[in-house]
C-alpha cells in the first residue's frame, strides 16, 4: 500500500479553489508533472468527468487518465486513475475558513501482485504530487 497526504490553507474563497480543481484542464498550470491533458468532451464536468492526461515518467510520457468518482460541490472531489502503471485514488476535501480555504489532498494506492515491487517508487511519486500543493497555493494567490 502507498499513501500520501497533505493540506494547505489558500487565501482564496472555497468557490474559487473548488472550481479551479474541478476543471482538470487547469492541472498543467500548477502540476509540473503534467505534460498534456484534455477533458473527454462526451463526459460532463463534475461527477463522471474523464480527463486524458499525460505525465512525466521515468522513461518519458506515461498515461495518467482519471475519472471523477465523487463530486460534492465545495466539499469533495474524488478521482480514480484509470490508465497508467499505477492507478491510485485521489481525494480533495475543502473547508471554508472565512475568506480562505483549507484544502486536504490524499493519494492512496492498493498494491497487488507485481505492483508491490513498485510501491517505494509509487510512494515517492505520490509524495511529490502532494508537495505541489504549495505550487497550487502560489498560483491561485497570484491570480
Amino acid at each position: 500500500m502507498a499513501h500520501a497526504e497533505g493540506n494547505i490553507v489558500i487565501d482564496r474563497p472555497i468557490t474559487t479553489v473548488f472550481n479551479f480543481l474541478a476543471d482538470g484542464s487547469n492541472n498543467p498550470l500548477w502540476r509540473s508533472s503534467v505534460t498534456d491533458i484534455q477533458h473527454i468532451p462526451d463526459k460532463p464536468l463534475g461527477l463522471g468527468a474523464v480527463f486524458k492526461q499525460g505525465l512525466k515518467g521515468p522513461g518519458g510520457r506515461i498515461d495518467g487518465d482519471y475519472e471523477i468518482v465523487e463530486y460534492q460541490p465545495y466539499k469533495i472531489i474524488k478521482f480514480q486513475v484509470i490508465a497508467g502503471p499505477a492507478r491510485p485514488t485521489g481525494t480533495y476535501t475543502f473547508e471554508s475558513t472565512g475568506y480562505s480555504t483549507r484544502l486536504t489532498f490524499i493519494l492512496h494506492f492498493e498494491s497487488k501482485g507485481l505492483t508491490k515491487l513498485m510501491c517505494p517508487m509509487i510512494t515517492s511519486s505520490m509524495k511529490s504530487e502532494i508537495a505541489m500543493l504549495s505550487d497550487f497555493k502560489a498560483y491561485l494567490e497570484n491570480q
